[in-house]
């Protein structure tokens, strides 16, 4: 059984779109995938920097590193007068799987701050801070 022949409509569009294309036929752009150490070196520069409260990183931690977020943060120690900081560089390393252990450099004007933390990757297989450190001191949650 034959079916029968719709006749094409002409394409409807406003008259002022000079765009041939149609819906559908363009893909969509994927987002870049961020390392996951250059995404929380982001986020603990907003918290450390006063961009952000520390209870933002509430649900991205693990252990004591909302201990040492907590007592750091109020003194927003890589805040800078007049200038926004912002990630120098940042690199990672891998000793084993699920742990990543970064550093980054933290520029504000002339100044820059080291930063150093740990990132595991819990069950459902997203990263958590474990561990921060500034300046080459270690913050513990009791002193």
């Amino acid at each position: 059984m034959d079916r029968p022949v719709v006749p094409a409509r002409p394409p409807v569009r406003p008259p002022s779109r000079r765009d041939q294309r149609r819906p559908g036929t363009v893909r969509p752009q994927r987002r870049p995938q961020i390392p996951p150490h250059e995404l929380f070196a982001e986020r603990l520069l907003a918290v450390l920097s006063g961009q952000k409260p520390v209870h933002w990183m509430l649900g991205q931690t693990v252990g004591d590193a909302y201990e040492q977020l907590v007592r750091l943060a109020p003194g927003t120690p890589l805040r800078a007068r007049g200038v926004r900081p912002v990630i120098h560089t940042c690199r990672a390393f891998q000793p084993r799987t699920g742990v990543v252990e970064a550093s980054a450099s933290v520029a504000a004007g002339e100044q820059l701050r080291a930063m150093a933390f740990r990132l595991e990757q819990s069950a459902d297989l997203r990263w958590r801070c474990a561990a921060v450190e500034l300046g080459g001191e270690r913050v513990t949650a009791g002193t």
